[in-house]
């Protein structure tokens, strides 16, 4: 379905009430929820007998699709975005949590891959960082990809 903007809470809300199943993926953006797919959920309903219910809800701008039916989408897809979920949340990193400032990180791609450091300062537009190595032989900076790292967990 394709609600109006800013109503996936709300449409997700009352479908659930009213028994009717509503997948609506979400993800963590500067401390608040929001909709994976601005607009958009995916909702399974009886087409047609439970169409109209669905079409006129209140927040649902339409059902994605023609007059004849509704766009199908295949259990696997949703099954693939469901498997990128952590706590009912959409994990955005490839290796996990987003590592802060202080966590200890491991880098995992690359010429540096399997060394360890400090997260020490995100740069700009939080795709760079700088990590302190620490070694028996050798101290510096090394400044990386963030998508290449990962959090360590203790």
């Amino acid at each position: 379905i394709n609600t109006k903007p800013k109503k996936e809470f709300q449409v997700e809300k009352l479908f659930t009430e009213g028994g009717i199943e509503i997948y609506n993926p979400k993800y963590m953006h500067e401390n608040k929820i929001k909709a994976f797919f601005p607009g958009y959920g995916f909702v399974y309903f009886d087409f047609p007998a439970q169409y109209q219910l669905v079409k006129y809800t209140r927040g649902v701008k339409r059902v994605v699709g023609s007059r004849e039916a509704p766009t199908t989408i295949h259990e696997e897809v949703i099954r693939e975005i469901k498997s990128r979920e952590i706590d009912g949340l959409i994990e955005l990193y490839k290796y996990g949590a987003e590592p802060e400032v202080g966590d200890e990180i491991e880098v995992m791609e690359g010429p540096l891959k399997g060394i360890r450091g400090i997260f020490k300062k995100e740069l700009t537009a939080k795709e760079r960082v700088i990590i302190l190595l620490n070694y028996v032989t050798y101290q510096g900076q090394l400044i990386i990809e963030k998508e290449k790292l990962k959090k360590v967990l203790k």
